[in-house]
């Protein structure tokens, strides 16, 4: 349930409610009868609200438990990279294996451990202890920016390994500074960044968020330097 929960919430973000039956199911990696029966359990519970051939739109009370498995899941992600040396495309799948079987306590031990973060490796805003809606996402897709734009890494997806570790060896992370040089007929995307080059597919340029250089993060403030290492 906490992971339908979590899904819908971030395709929320992404895309605005409604969420698409066959979205959930695309990201959960299961059908969409499936979906279906686990969404009417939710509705039953007050936790989404249903738009008959629309799709579902998380209630107040679903998005705070969605915000605080989000919470667990950022935090671990975060320990596992800045203390266990993990890489951030291996990340993911721990912190999904963990999130939902650690106690409120040990969340707390968590983010004072790590000094209370504000973004986790992959530059996703860490909701904060009481739960507060996160602000509205204010990046655009990478790909949907206009060849001679000058921008700022802001996040990177963190759904497919294979992408996270091509960004990695490439230097791309979040708080890199880069400009969309050339878009090609065949939609490859030409970003330069410390004087290198690099060729990027449109689904990676697609899983690459950013801002403007001159916009704050996506918590209301320039991001600090500590806040965008990358163990990769």
């Amino acid at each position: 349930m906490e992971d339908y929960l979590k899904a819908i919430y971030t395709l929320q973000r992404e895309d605005g409610p409604p969420v698409r039956t066959s979205a959930i199911a695309e990201v959960l990696d299961v059908t969409s009868p499936t979906v279906t029966s686990m969404l009417d359990k939710l509705e039953e519970r007050g936790l989404v609200d249903r738009e008959k051939y629309r799709g579902v739109e998380l209630t107040r009370e679903g998005e705070t438990v969605a915000l605080e498995v989000l919470r667990h899941h950022r935090l671990i992600e975060s320990f596992l990279a800045e203390h266990l040396d993990y890489e951030w495309s291996e990340v993911h799948a721990e912190a999904d294996a963990l999130e939902h079987h650690i106690s409120e306590e040990f969340e707390e031990r968590l983010a004072d451990a790590l000094g209370d973060p504000r973004v986790d490796p992959h530059g996703d805003p860490i909701p904060t202890a009481d739960l507060e809606p996160i602000p509205a996402d204010e990046t655009d897709r990478l790909s949907d920016r206009a060849a001679g734009d000058t921008v700022v890494v802001a996040r990177v997806s963190d759904r497919d390994e294979d992408e996270l570790r091509y960004l990695a060896d490439v230097g791309i992370a979040p708080g890199v500074e880069l400009t969309l040089a050339d878009v090609t007929p065949i939609d490859t995307y030409l970003v330069s960044f410390d004087d290198t080059e690099q060729h990027l597919p449109e689904t990676v340029a697609a899983a690459i968020r950013v801002r403007a250089t001159d916009a704050p993060d996506e918590n209301g403030s320039e991001p600090d330097d500590d806040d965008l290492e990358v163990d990769a």
